[in-house]
């Protein structure tokens, strides 16, 4: 049994979050085949995940040089790896989908700061993380538990004062997700008015990563959340969909990001991330 519901956070911080998903799963997915493991995959959002109950157990982090850890309230980076995460029979928490545009507005550092790495949200923030982790264990239902999130979240961003992410690179940032990832670089430098080595080299001081795997993330996003959709479409159609070449570029690109075929990833993962959320009505939140 899983409950998925999403909320859009209060209008100030939409241009940095751009949801916040509860969730709720209970009992081991029928048919999950070896050991309880997730996928934590790469995404074109920050991962900030307040665990409500038991902490989240990451057996193995996308920089193999961290060592494993339990986390109540995670804030991890940017990344191109998958990280293992063990999978409880019963998880409950909140994700806030953090844009690396609004890292620096809410975490007080840009988001090259936390590439490939986890932390505790606390060791970031200090008390407001452990404010909202307390919060959510006691607000009764997901529109208190996302009213929590948008009052602690916009007093941070209040309180913040790191200087804005440059009006280019988060141009160049927007063009590149509004394409899906398929943008070619060239393209993208001409369209923010600079070099593609002025480009490349200003994308990754700010977010960690270069313009040109960025697009690769962005596109493997896209590729998961339409394998998991409810309609299921064939591995073939969702490569020409999200620009692949073919159906051997997505499955390197999958073994690359995800650590497995896309294959592989569906016959153990589906049961646990079939994308059935619910989205919140529109006053349950700010």
């Amino acid at each position: 049994m899983s409950d998925w519901v999403v909320g859009r956070p209060a209008p100030p911080l939409r241009p940095l979050i751009d949801a916040y998903v509860g969730y709720r799963v209970a009992g081991t997915p029928p048919g999950l085949r070896g050991p309880s493991l997730h996928r934590g995959l790469p995404s074109r959002h920050l991962t900030v995940i307040v665990s409500i109950g038991e902490p989240i157990d990451v057996v193995a982090q996308t920089d193999p040089r961290q060592p494993p850890a339990s986390y109540r309230f995670v804030v991890s980076g940017l990344q191109a790896s998958s990280a293992l995460i063990a999978s409880p029979s019963s998880q409950e928490g909140v994700a806030i989908e953090l844009t690396p545009l609004g890292s620096r507005a809410l975490l007080g550092v840009p988001a090259r700061a936390l590439w490939d790495t986890s932390v505790e949200a606390a060791d970031v923030v200090g008390p407001p993380a452990t404010e909202l982790w307390e919060r959510l264990h006691h607000a009764g239902d997901w529109p208190g538990r996302f009213a929590a999130c948008d009052d602690v979240l916009l007093r941070l961003l209040a309180a913040t004062r790191a200087a804005p992410v440059a009006a280019r690179v988060a141009g160049a940032w927007d063009v590149l997700v509004a394409s899906g990832g398929t943008i070619g670089v060239n393209e993208l430098a001409d369209r923010v008015g600079w070099s593609r080595r002025h480009l490349a080299h200003r994308f990754a001081g700010e977010f960690g990563l270069s313009p040109k795997l960025a697009g690769r993330v962005v596109r493997f996003e896209r590729a998961t959340h339409l394998l998991r959709s409810p309609r299921r479409p064939a591995i073939a159609e969702v490569a020409a969909a999200c620009g692949y070449y073919d159906q051997p570029h997505l499955n390197r690109d999958f073994v690359e990001l995800a650590g497995c075929p896309p294959g592989e990833w569906l016959e153990t993962e589906l049961p646990s991330v079939q994308d059935d959320r619910v989205t919140q009505p529109a006053g349950s939140t700010t």
